[in-house]
């Protein structure tokens, strides 16, 4: 997945948590810092699994958003099936310009965080560009690598039929594999570009090859990104194991969108398939002028937010 921006993208973190409302309102945790009492072990007890994942095949879609951090996972856990920590950090969270200078480190430290600060959500991991190309052997180190040392779910990776051997290779070895066809931002040097796949039909026959091979192959579900949406329709009819569309077709058995575009975060670009569900970019510039303007003029802090000696006189 990819979000083509050319500013840079600045993490935030809530401070407080929201007060209570009424029943009737969207659930917030209590605190974001880190308040989790249950065990690795009682986490992912109560996760979806990934067979859980592929069962849903044709039936109720699957919910899926991007998520980098603990804070953004605890937030969005209640209402999400999937989190995929895309290597889209590294255009939405760091300011590159694509997503091939995304290292394995960075997607272990984002994959650790976003295990830790969820608890119902399944959580792939992506694998980035470079780790898993050389050879099936180099892809099992590194992707049992990523699940070792974040605790994740599954991992994804990109590609068609060339990677169907890769696929069957670590699955038969213990590690649930996601595919991706379509669009593959990994591969945009070589595509020329961002443009919609599956135009032409040379094309379009490709990539539904691409998708049975991958199937085929052993993924429980296969990513189906920027493509016409008559060619993800029929990919999703031919494949035996759920798609999950990002800017393809409603007939995909789930929908996967970067958080940050669909709440709004940035104003510079908006892809084409996204709808936007909050304005949050300028909720936050307003938040931080006003916090300029009490700075400034030493309104804040204020008395209530300052620590005071204790009169210990008795």
């Amino acid at each position: 997945m990819h979000s083509p921006r050319k500013s840079f993208r600045i993490g935030g973190f809530p401070g407080k948590s929201m007060p209570d409302r009424g029943a009737n309102k969207l659930m917030v945790p209590k605190s974001l810092f880190w308040r989790r009492k249950l065990s690795a072990a009682g986490r992912k007890n109560g996760r979806i699994t990934v067979p859980k994942i592929r069962e849903r095949k044709g039936g109720d879609p699957i919910v899926s958003l991007t998520a980098y951090s603990a804070p953004m996972a605890s937030i969005l856990d209640p209402y999400v099936d999937l989190f995929i920590v895309g290597d889209s950090v590294g255009m939405v969270f760091y300011g590159m310009e694509s997503t091939l200078g995304v290292t394995l480190e960075m997607m272990i430290g984002h994959g650790a965080a976003v295990v830790r600060g969820s608890e119902k959500a399944c959580v792939v991991v992506d694998m980035p560009f470079g780790s898993y190309h050389e050879s099936q052997s180099q892809a099992f180190r590194n992707a049992a690598k990523v699940m070792k040392r974040t605790g994740c779910d599954a991992v994804k990776l990109e590609g068609g039929a060339e990677m169907a051997e890769t696929i069957t290779f670590l699955t038969e070895r213990g590690i649930p594999v996601m595919g991706h066809v379509g669009l593959m931002p990994q591969s945009v040097n070589s595509l020329g570009g961002y443009r919609a796949r599956g135009r032409g039909e040379a094309e379009a026959t490709k990539i539904i090859s691409d998708a049975r091979a991958v199937s085929d192959a052993g993924a429980f579900s296969i990513v189906v990104e920027g493509v016409v949406e008559p060619l993800a329709r029929d990919i999703t009819n031919a494949i035996s194991v759920p798609t999950i569309g990002i800017g393809a077709s409603a007939e995909c058995d789930g929908q996967v969108l970067v958080t940050e575009d669909m709440v709004g975060l940035f104003n510079d670009f908006t892809p084409s398939f996204v709808k936007r569900y909050a304005d949050l970019g300028p909720a936050i510039a307003k938040a931080a002028a006003a916090y300029g303007r009490d700075v400034k003029a030493r309104r804040f802090p204020a008395d209530e937010h300052c620590f005071r000696v204790k009169n210990n006189n008795s």
